[in-house]
């Protein structure tokens, strides 16, 4: 409406709903659905949550709603909470949650490990994702798709993705293992994974594949990413560059405790402290071999902002 050459707009608060359309509180309806997301899935949420304690390997799971969280509340302000709400399409994503969780149920007893677990916490934080659709809306959804996304990291890995790491960083280890003898000069006869040196023989085991600080990288390389850079594909090279440098300490760290125990004494090898918790040390080492790629990145999106702009 106008009036001379100002324009008056109705305040938000005047605006009328559609006629038909009946306006459900999203909060309250959120809160609710969130605490029958908890009521149904209350098992293999309550497994997470121990698995958590129990396995080393999973103990940032307990970590990661507090993470997910502390995303959505600073991005909170650029959510448009005030869009409509997706009835239809969040109540087909819940149902499809409800359908995994059930056919888990009946019909994963056979899975090994933590697979039947696996299923069902994806089943669990879809129909949690059907909730928030319903709730907020599809704009809402898209606006907070990182802290959203990063939720998938509670899931415990499929038995077969985790053996397949395994390998692959064990296997890599031991060749980065071997280059370095060889840098070294330290006579080594390698079979396999095994490592023959003057007076005694090591092995890359499973257990020096690395796959827990190389998780925790992965992890942490997503929060950088998402912090740091603009562009997706070099988030995914940061992300992707995590597997190499694990390979790199870890083929470094077994050198080290080699050399020492073969040189210096053997206990090095079995109950040092450098042993026993040396990875802290060594994931120290992986990061400060990311910095510089995260820096190098960064730097360029900054460059690029700035030429837009110009």
């Amino acid at each position: 409406m106008h009036c001379g050459d100002r324009t008056l707009k109705t305040p938000p608060e005047q605006r009328r709903v559609p006629a038909g359309r009946k306006k459900i509180p999203a909060h309250p309806s959120f809160l609710f659905l969130t605490l029958l997301t908890l009521a149904i899935f209350h098992t293999p949420l309550r497994s997470l949550l121990e698995l958590s304690f129990r396995e080393s390997l999973y103990s940032h799971i307990i970590l990661v709603p507090a993470v997910s969280g502390y995303f959505f509340c600073l991005e909170r302000k650029s959510m448009p909470f005030d869009g409509r709400p997706s009835f239809v399409a969040g109540a087909m994503v819940m149902v499809a949650g409800l359908i995994l969780f059930l056919t888990v149920v009946d019909r994963g007893g056979g899975l090994e490990g933590n697979d039947r677990l696996s299923l069902m916490a994806l089943a669990a934080l879809v129909f949690w994702y059907g909730a928030f659709l319903w709730s907020y809306g599809a704009g809402a959804f898209k606006a907070s798709l990182f802290p959203l996304l990063y939720l998938l990291f509670m899931i415990p890995l499929p038995s077969a993705v985790l053996a397949w790491l395994i390998h692959l960083l064990q296997a890599g280890s031991a060749e980065v293992a071997g280059f370095l003898f060889m840098l070294t000069g330290v006579p080594a006869m390698r079979e396999g994974q095994v490592f023959h040196l003057p007076s005694l023989s090591i092995e890359v085991a499973e257990q020096c594949s690395g796959i827990r600080s190389t998780l925790v990288l992965f992890i942490s390389s997503i929060i950088a990413g998402h912090v740091f850079l603009r562009r997706g594909w070099k988030k995914v090279l940061l992300s992707l560059s995590v597997f190499p440098v694990s390979v790199v300490k870890n083929g470094l760290r077994i050198v080290t405790l080699a050399l020492l125990g073969e040189y210096v004494n053997e206990t090095f090898l079995t109950n040092s402290l450098l042993h026993r918790n040396g990875g802290i040390l060594f994931l120290g080492l992986a990061v400060l071999l990311l910095l510089p790629l995260l820096w190098v990145l960064a730097r360029t999106d900054m460059r690029a902002s700035r030429a837009g702009k110009n």
